[in-house]
């Protein structure tokens, strides 16, 4: 039991952690509307694991594994938005930073929308999380701890993936309001970085977009 929800904590910052369009925005909102909103936006992506959790338990997402033009559709709407959000963060790193709570609760939607859209968080489901789903036996390298050899499909190991982004949604921005209040111009600094991420994946979306036509 112990060993299932370590290596579902381990799955789950898997996907959290890597540097990307999420947390690009989850940073953003951090820095310039502080912790909770930071921790919305992480709720966000979260919420579209959740449902990405509940189509790939009713073996609905194994359809997208032979459907390039609807995977070519999904990265043209993620990129669309991505650049459409990377102008937003470029207008908040040049703009005031005292909104009000309508402007803070974007990064949720934002960040869901995004989740929803793109293929890369799919095509994880399509592997690791169906891995995670189907019974059997997975060896996870554990620090200190040693090679791990877990049964998946248990309530531990999705109970486990799911505390680890948790974890990382609330840690993560707390680490950048730390830091944002020890460093002077930290926000916009952030707020430009996030809109060059978002901008650079937009791009690359759009462009794998068309190559997948």
């Amino acid at each position: 039991m112990l060993g299932a929800a370590i290596a579902g904590i381990l799955l789950g910052l898997s996907l959290a952690a890597p540097p990307g369009p999420m947390n690009a925005i989850i940073a953003e909102e951090s820095v310039l509307r502080g912790w909770d909103a930071g921790v919305r936006a992480g709720l966000g992506a979260m919420s579209a694991d959740a449902c990405f959790f509940v189509v790939a338990l009713a073996g609905v997402a194994t359809v997208l594994q032979d459907a390039p033009t609807l995977r070519a559709g999904m990265m043209a709407v993620g990129g669309l938005l991505m650049l459409y959000f990377a102008l937003d963060a470029a207008r908040s790193a040049r703009g005031s930073f005292v909104e009000g709570e309508s402007s803070a609760s974007k990064g949720f939607r934002r960040t869901f929308m995004l989740s929803l859209t793109n293929p890369y968080q799919v095509l994880w489901w399509l592997t690791v999380g169906v891995a995670l789903l189907d019974p059997g036996t997975l060896s996870v390298a554990v620090p200190v701890i040693g090679e791990l050899g877990v049964a998946t499909g248990s309530v531990a190991i999705v109970l486990g993936f799911f505390a680890g982004i948790a974890l990382w949604i609330t840690l993560f921005p707390a680490a950048l309001v730390r830091a944002g209040r020890r460093i002077d111009g930290f926000a916009p600094l952030v707020a430009a970085g996030s809109a060059l991420v978002l901008a650079g994946f937009g791009v690359v979306f759009l462009y794998r977009a068309l190559a997948l036509l």
